[in-house]
């Protein structure tokens, strides 16, 4: 159905304007019907040429198939026409989650003369998400009507886990800028745990690193080169349960754990070291045996892209049960969970018997609201008794994490968005410790 356009309300507030003149004035009222006549007729013969126009534009939606979480990113949408000349707007029927930056798009195409427009998507949800369709408003030749066609164009994306975080990463690295990001340098090479390589000594490198008989056999100043040892596994135990739904920002809390665990991953590879998965607190459990292949963060990303977080509640002395019959090598186990007062039932117990085997980690999100809640002012009734409750829960929260602590169990307990980087340089301290 044709939609009336501007210049088609401004002839009908004209053609309106004489008649109330003609009702003041007869002599107008001739006017008046002529005008109404040939409106009517113009925006009639107009429509029916506009209708014509429809099936004669050709659109393709230009979007990768692999997205990153938590980001912007373009859309191109590649129109075409057999018409001599085109002019209008459209509307992309992208995700309903995410939001838009652009649209509705302005195009005027002339024929066989492509135009390429553009619009921006904030990705925030995970998993397989559809393009469904393109809806047109293509201008009649007049410009009298906006005449509305829907191309089916779709299209299926999958958004993982934010991968961009790893060539950042990477791009530091290689320039040795690290600290930019808060990750801490490494001891320089020839300090780790295990054996590397015997060399000729360095003016930078430490008397205690000399070997005295090698270097008395070969008439110089010999060192023994170490590095920090190699074919370890890392194991990451997620919480998929109801307590990783709490967001902060645009990402939920896990989210911000997946991310966190593909950089590491991606790390610890780059160290010789394999890297496995295991969930819970969900429907359908999954489990990857620790792998050191460069397939590994493949592997790792389509396996979770699609993974979301439950209403369950979590079970830790199952879980770990679970893994313990999985594994057969000491491993380093990190749990990124939320914990609560209420888990002495079950995580105490998991983490003791973890750590009979393995060496463990718990690494535990802070919500950052609570930060926010304590440091606001308390003006009414109601924000003292949010107040309270909220300092109740952190010091619940706390009390926990001391009873873990004195158990000996490692712990990182940081905000969703430090854990990348606290992940990296907690794994780093173990690794040069020789404590995995």
């Amino acid at each position: 159905m044709p939609i009336p356009h501007t210049p088609l309300l401004w002839l009908a507030a004209l053609w309106l304007a004489l008649g109330i003149a003609a009702a003041a004035a007869p002599a107008w009222l001739a006017a008046w019907q002529v005008t109404g006549s040939l409106i009517a007729l113009t925006a009639t013969a107009d429509a029916l040429a506009g209708r014509a126009r429809r099936g004669r534009i050709n659109a393709e939606r230009e979007v990768p198939h692999a997205l990153p979480v938590g980001t912007w990113q373009p859309v191109h949408i590649r129109l075409t026409t057999s018409l001599k000349h085109a002019t209008g707007w459209l509307r992309d029927r992208h995700p309903a989650a995410f939001a838009n930056e652009g649209l509705p798009l302005f195009f005027d195409l002339g024929r066989d003369v492509w135009q390429r427009c553009s619009y921006r998507l904030h990705l925030t949800e995970r998993g397989r998400q559809r393009f469904a369709a393109i809806d047109l408003r293509l201008r009649s030749p007049l410009r009298l009507w906006q005449i509305p066609e829907t191309l089916e164009v779709s299209d299926e994306v999958r958004v993982y886990p934010n991968f961009a975080r790893i060539t950042q990463y990477t791009l530091l690295a290689t320039d040795n800028r690290l600290s930019q990001i808060g990750v801490l340098q490494r001891r320089r090479r020839g300090e780790g745990m295990e054996f590397h390589q015997m060399r000729d000594y360095r003016q930078e490198d430490s008397p205690r690193a000399i070997d005295w008989k090698a270097s008395s056999r070969m008439g110089r100043l010999i060192v023994r080169e170490y590095q920090d040892e190699r074919d370890q596994q890392i194991v990451f135990l997620l919480d998929c349960s109801s307590r990783m739904r709490s967001r902060d920002g645009d990402l939920s809390h896990f989210d911000h754990t997946l991310n966190a665990m593909l950089l590491l991953a991606y790390v610890a590879l780059g160290e010789g070291d394999a890297v496995g998965l295991s969930t819970f607190g969900h429907d359908h459990p999954r489990f990857l045996p620790p792998k050191k292949s460069v397939a590994t963060v493949n592997r790792l990303l389509n396996a979770v892209y699609d993974l979301q977080s439950s209403q369950h509640s979590p079970d830790y002395l199952a879980a770990a049960e679970s893994l313990l019959k999985r594994l057969t090598k000491r491993s380093l186990i990190i749990l990124v969970t939320n914990i609560r007062d209420e888990d002495d039932d079950t995580l105490g117990p998991a983490m003791a018997l973890l750590r009979r085997r393995h060496a463990v980690t718990l690494a535990s999100l802070k919500e950052e609201v609570l930060d926010e809640i304590l440091a606001a002012p308390v003006v009414d009734f109601d924000a003292a008794l949010t107040r309270a409750a909220t300092m109740e829960y952190v010091r619940s929260r706390r009390r926990q994490a001391a009873i873990l602590r004195h158990g000996g169990v490692r712990m990182v307990d940081v905000s969703p968005r430090e854990l990348p980087v606290a992940l990296i340089n907690h794994y780093r301290a173990l690794k040069r410790a020789g404590a995995i």
